[in-house]
């Protein structure tokens, strides 16, 4: 026999190294013997007491979230801290990372940032990394992807920063309460599920409980005000804009038509739009369609905008599944509609969870900054070889939509959209159904039948090998892209796999 400090015997051959005795009631709670700590044992005076406290060590990974999109301050603001507190060999974790995140070059320079995985990247750092400033490639994934690297543990989140408009002093925080509003938390959500450490940055601490919480107390560590973590007004810019340009309007006019003939437009299908002016533009030419033929939509996914929210109002579309609003009206609607609803990245389009929502899309209108003759679509490197794009939600959207339409113009400028290969490879073209663009509708042979509907409706299919020639025929053929053999990215496909490589660009002036 053995007794623990109640004088309780416990007999001895019960007791292995998996069990313990009991020593105090507090003995794993000290906090609850103060009353004062008891409430507030999670609030830090500064972000580097909260940093200290994580545990963080040179080699660790970070990660980040990107509902703020170009609008974020909450990345620059912690990685300067973390290189002011001497931290080195980090690896950077963001969902995404945009042109406001430039001072990351430095961060890089100086040890600080040694590995990304990400899955966009533009402006400054992306033009440094294409040309070689990483030692390392940028290892690039979709949003699905992600978590799906997340679970399986080649992502090990060892401390997440997660900006929240606001937080009560447990740990509950919402992107739809507070001054700098950002709507939807669904990428944040994942980290919080699987970081080691949780550190809230919040620009305001409220009453217990706030609620509902998207990020839950039982997920938090620890709390820092900050003065901002990021500017709303910015979320709306770019790529997720609703266009005004006459040849996007027709474009997606004749994405709204293929719809409309495919055999998928019927009561109850459900729907996604990607980013881009065109793939946004979508909804508003099939609303009168909607209300002519009494069609309502199920549901509609992903990155949720104003026009989707103007159709949900309207009784249009019964459900607007969010895993990230798009403009300040998504937000809006986030906090006062019931049937708006807040998903996770692993609800949205993790292709090895136990069910995500995109599995159940009929039709997705998708962007590219290149199609080829095969149907591959890149949409992260330019007309230069440079990072520029998103990998997204586009090859888990694509993969499993029943109906995978890409909106594009035929060219861009003096540079085509519609090549014999594309520079790098996103998603397969088994993957993708029809090619909408200013000069004509091509459909993938794989789909003789949606052809064969989309002709008896009058559109004008042509091949994708005649759009190609037509696009040649206007820029003439490309100079080729000068790379060298230096890898400055991995492209993950959603399950892991490496679909491409990105090479550095050659530099057009040499030593």
């Amino acid at each position: 026999m053995t007794t623990n400090t109640l004088q309780r015997e416990i007999p001895q051959d019960l007791i292995d190294s998996n069990i313990t005795l009991f020593t105090d009631a507090n003995s794993i709670t000290p906090h609850l013997t103060d009353e004062v700590k008891k409430k507030s044992r999670k609030l830090f005076d500064n972000l580097e007491s909260a940093i200290t406290n994580s545990g963080l060590t040179d080699g660790m990974t970070i990660s980040f979230h990107h509902a703020f999109r170009d609008g974020d301050k909450t990345i620059n603001l912690v990685v300067a801290k973390i290189a002011e507190m001497g931290f080195k060999n980090l690896t950077l974790a963001s969902s995404s990372v945009s042109e406001c995140h430039a001072p990351l070059v430095d961060h890089i320079k100086n040890g600080v940032i040694t590995k990304i995985y990400t899955s966009a990247m533009r402006g400054k750092l992306a033009d440094e990394i294409s040309h070689g400033l990483l030692e390392q490639p940028v290892h690039i994934h979709s949003h699905g992807g992600r978590v799906h690297l997340v679970e399986t543990g080649e992502i090990s989140i060892d401390v997440a920063f997660i900006g929240v408009p606001c937080s009560d002093e447990f740990g509950n925080a919402n992107g739809f309460h507070g001054k700098s509003r950002c709507g939807s938390l669904g990428y944040a959500r994942v980290d919080a599920d699987h970081a080691k450490h949780v550190i809230l940055l919040t620009e305001e601490v409220v009453a217990f409980p706030n609620h509902p919480a998207s990020i839950c107390q039982d997920q938090v560590d620890s709390i820092v005000t900050v003065e901002e973590v990021g500017d709303p007004s910015k979320i709306g810019g770019g790529a997720t804009r609703l266009t005004k340009n006459p040849r996007e309007l027709l474009i997606a006019k004749q994405g709204a038509a293929v719809i409309e003939h495919s055999g998928y437009f019927k009561d109850g299908f459900s729907i996604q739009t990607g980013s881009g002016g065109a793939s946004l533009a979508v909804t508003r030419f099939l609303e009168d369609s909607m209300v002519e033929k009494n069609i309502t939509a199920s549901f509609a996914l992903g990155g949720i905008t104003s026009t989707m929210v103007d159709l949900h109002e309207k009784g249009l579309i019964k459900t607007l599944l969010d895993v990230q609003c798009f403009d300040i009206q998504a937000v809006e609607s986030l906090g006062r509609n019931p049937n708006h609803i807040e998903i996770t990245a692993n609800q949205y389009a993790n292709p090895s969870s136990k069910g995500c929502a995109v599995d159940r899309l009929d039709v997705v209108i998708l962007s590219a900054l290149e199609i080829d003759t095969g149907f591959n679509v890149n949409v992260i490197t330019g007309s230069d070889g440079v990072l520029r794009g998103a990998s997204g939600g586009h090859s888990d959207t694509a993969a499993a939509a029943n109906l995978s339409i890409i909106v594009a113009p035929l060219v861009r400028g003096r540079i085509p959209t519609v090549v014999e290969n594309v520079t790098n490879v996103i998603t397969p073209g088994q993957s993708i159904d029809v090619l909408v663009t200013d000069q004509g509708i091509a459909v993938n042979p794989r789909r003789e039948e949606l052809k064969e509907r989309l002709q008896k409706a009058g559109l004008p299919i042509v091949s994708i090998e005649e759009l190609k020639n037509r696009a040649l025929m206007i820029t003439g053929i490309p100079k080729p892209i000068e790379f060298t053999d230096r890898v400055v990215a991995l492209v993950h496909y959603r399950d892991g796999s490496i679909i491409d490589c990105i090479r550095q660009v050659k530099d057009d002036i040499q030593p």
